[in-house]
């Protein structure tokens, strides 16, 4: 009997509680791609470098980032699962006044916590492992990695790793279940529905004060913002935050009686359809929630100036990667005892021979005067100006501050030696030869080497993990927050139903019942949305002036990225909120 009616439950929660269901599976399929990250053709091609351990460092960091996740996933389904208990409260207490035990409600909620874990994981695995294919083609393409290294696959640890995570989310959601079951009255089961909000209409005075006052916190907050800049992190800058946070918290207190207040002074606009009725039930719904769109408002800010610096400064790691090196090697060696080796032949004795794998080399030495300047024979100025170009030459010399001349003079001595070099041939093979002759090779002197291709390889790894952790962050607050508002919105809609009801038998038409429902889930979505918005463009200028020190910023990029994962993902969201809050609102009427 417990699996028929469970299994009954669920299917009428998939029918009504659609964005609960949307919001779980999306959490499975977002944990599983970024948990599978050694599926990815970018991760491929970087772990193809042995010299490089750059795929580690990504796998730990997003391991340690999941953990963080996963906490944000379970209070958001725990949230999503109190609408969703209070919504069927009377249902509950139906049940306790028909005979069953409390432990057999309790046991009743946990088959059907069961039995969506078991299609919310099903669901979410099918679309994360869709998903984590989808984004591998397009990180290939996104970091021009040959399409070679894709293959169709399906990480096993990430697998196990999202059913272990959410086994134990839906087994919180359990223990949530039956501590309800057992602590709540029946009174208050069955009278759930009945409970109306206060409704307080603030003053016009207060209303005001909350909202300046709120604009100036912010204005300050904004100020200080962009004359200390971001990085600048000390007692002031948590002050900052905190007057930042207390300026939206006034700012969405002073809403519940600014905005009524304002249309109420308008008689046309107030009296016209049902303004009156809309502009009263937000103000009822804000006076419990502003509490929770400051947060909501919050999160929105780290989704959004998350996902857009992180576009930003990936785009800006790109170009270093093509300005900090221009030779495919570089080999520097140290005099000892005033001697210098011979790199060209100690590496031909290595194996690596510099005449037919290198298309172009150089081999010069750097010395020192008795003033402890660099100095370097003009000659070998030139050769190096010849090969890759005088820009680059006399960058090397500024860098060093090297002193150039003529001739060799009395009172030099041997300081540094150095060997640059472009591969002839495959690129890869060419530099493993290169290293096994640096490897085999006898030098009895200190050296360092930099290559083009080691440093393309970390520098795209920088790229690659500052992405994927922009996009993980940055979609996991995004959801969080809509998801929030979306069970919010629905909870109220099966809260107004009554009321609607009401509307109805006065003959107010659907359409315009339809119409008060959207305009006040858009409000709920939107004025939120809004004021992260402004947060953010002035997060965003003082995150690009810290860019900007380092490469050039791409704000149009960072801009166009954000604002599709903000349509797809908001207002996704906000159009399945208002299609089941008019079916609710149908199916009560």
């Amino acid at each position: 009997m417990f699996s028929k009616l469970a299994v009954k439950n669920v299917g009428r929660s998939f029918r009504d509680y659609g964005v609960y269901f949307l919001t779980v599976a999306f959490g499975v399929c977002l944990f599983y791609v970024f948990n599978a990250l050694e599926t990815q053709t970018v991760i491929r091609y970087l772990a193809q470098h042995p010299r490089t351990n750059i795929v580690g460092a990504i796998q730990q960091l997003i391991g340690i980032l999941s953990v963080f996740v996963w906490v944000v996933l379970a209070f958001l389904i725990l949230y999503a699962s109190g609408f969703l208990v209070r919504r069927r409260s009377r249902e509950l207490g139906t049940y306790l006044m028909l005979g069953m035990e409390r432990w057999q409600v309790a046991r009743l909620l946990l088959a059907e916590t069961a039995f969506t874990a078991l299609v919310a994981l099903a669901v979410g695995l099918v679309l994360g492992v869709v998903l984590s294919q989808a984004l591998s083609v397009f990180t290939a393409g996104l970091f021009a990695v040959p399409m070679t290294f894709f293959t169709f696959s399906v990480s096993v640890p990430a697998l196990l790793k999202t059913i272990l995570a959410f086994a134990a989310i839906f087994l919180l959601v359990m223990c949530y279940h039956a501590f309800t079951v057992s602590r709540r009255k029946l009174i208050d089961l069955l009278r759930a529905r009945r409970v109306n909000q206060e409704l307080k209409v603030r003053s016009l005075g207060a209303s005001v004060f909350f909202f300046l006052a709120g604009c100036v916190l912010l204005v300050i907050a904004y100020a200080m913002l962009l004359t200390r800049g971001l990085l600048r992190v000390d007692e002031l800058f948590w002050v900052m935050l905190g007057l930042g946070s207390l300026g939206t918290l006034l700012f969405f207190r002073a809403l519940s009686g600014f905005l009524l207040r304002l249309c109420q002074s308008s008689k046309k606009l107030y009296y016209k359809n049902l303004n009156m009725f809309i502009l009263r039930q937000f103000n009822a719904s804000i006076n419990t929630t502003y509490r929770s769109m400051t947060v909501i408002c919050l999160m929105l800010l780290l989704a959004i100036g998350i996902t857009a610096t992180s576009v930003g400064l990936n785009n800006t790691v790109a170009q270093m990667a093509d300005q900090t090196i221009v030779q495919d090697v570089e080999l520097a060696a140290w005099a000892e005892q005033g001697k210098l080796p011979d790199l060209p032949a100690g590496l031909k004795e290595g194996g690596f021979d510099p005449d037919t794998q290198c298309s172009r080399w150089l081999s010069f030495s750097v010395y020192r005067d008795e003033d402890g300047h660099s100095v370097m024979l003009r000659a070998d100025y030139d050769a190096y100006a010849a090969a890759w170009g005088q820009e680059q030459v006399d960058s090397f010399v500024d860098s060093w501050r090297i002193r150039l001349v003529s001739q060799l003079e009395e009172g030099l001595t041997a300081d540094r030696c150095y060997f640059l070099a472009d591969y002839a041939g495959d690129a890869q093979q060419t530099e493993e030869a290169f290293l096994g002759a640096l490897d085999q090779a006898d030098f009895p002197y200190s050296y360092t080497y930099t290559t083009k291709l080691s440093t393309w390889m970390e520098l795209m790894g920088t790229k690659v993990l500052v992405l994927f952790i922009g996009l993980y962050l940055g979609v996991v607050f995004l959801v969080a927050s809509a998801a929030v508002l979306a069970l919010q919105q629905l909870s109220q809609a099966a809260d107004s139903a009554q009321r609607y009801r009401v509307l109805s038998r006065l003959g107010v038409s659907e359409r315009m019942r339809g119409r008060s429902v959207d305009i006040q889930v858009f409000l709920a979505f939107f004025l939120p949305l809004a004021l992260a918005l402004v947060h953010a463009v002035v997060g965003m200028t003082a995150a690009n002036a810290v860019i900007a020190q380092v490469g050039k910023v791409d704000a149009a990029s960072s801009s166009a990225v954000t604002a599709l994962l903000l349509v797809a993902v908001y207002g996704g969201y906000f159009l399945a909120t208002c299609w089941g809050s008019r079916k609710i609102l149908r199916a009560g009427a």
